[in-house]
């Protein structure tokens, strides 16, 4: 379980609703949007528990706006020799949503299988 820092914080966490199991080893990709610019805030992968190790993002760069989770899904079924199509239904699943409170925890789960998704606004 992530440390809650002073401020708010963005945490993330993958579900396989397939397999009926955590996400793990899923890239995900983290962006910020202002108007059509889209800057890269990092990168990393889940842990064996579908999960960032850490905050996202928290302190400082925790502002209030509109950013992207991207999730690499298409290479995780792949990796587990799940049958998918070639090109995949799911290859990379991209989450829009706001950070509206400055102080608040936002985690942003996701449910995935090879043919849909799913996520809402966690705790």
């Amino acid at each position: 379980m992530p440390v809650s820092s002073p401020g708010g914080y963005l945490t993330t966490h993958v579900l396989d609703t397939a397999g009926g199991c955590p996400g793990a080893d899923i890239v995900f990709r983290l962006y910020r949007l202002e108007g059509a610019a889209r800057q890269a805030l990092g990168e990393g992968r889940t842990n064996a528990d579908g999960r960032s190790d850490t905050p996202l993002l928290q302190g400082d760069a925790f502002t209030a706006g509109v950013y992207e989770l991207e999730f690499e899904v298409g290479a995780y079924y792949r990796r587990r020799q799940v049958a998918v199509d070639e090109p995949a239904f799911l290859d990379t699943v991209v989450l829009r949503f706001g950070l509206a409170d400055e102080g608040a925890h936002y985690h942003v789960p996701l449910l995935v299988s090879p043919y849909s998704y799913s996520t809402y606004r966690g705790s």
